[in-house]
């Protein structure tokens, strides 16, 4: 039984298999990079927000 759950699984690793990671691994990638890019936006918005605030009191 082993055997033939060894060789099913070989069989199936071919090609559908690989490209289906790759695909799975780029779409993670992604959206790790769009989550990154939007907290950066995010971040540097608060910095504008406050500087702003300090040269209003200043001024």
């Amino acid at each position: 039984m082993l055997n033939f759950l060894r060789k099913l699984r070989l069989k199936e690793m071919n090609g559908k298999y690989f490209k289906y990671a790759i695909g799975e691994i780029f779409l993670v990638v992604l959206g790790i990079l769009i989550a990154v890019s939007i907290n950066n936006w995010n971040e540097n918005q608060k910095k504008k927000k406050q500087l702003d605030t300090i040269y209003a009191i200043i001024d």
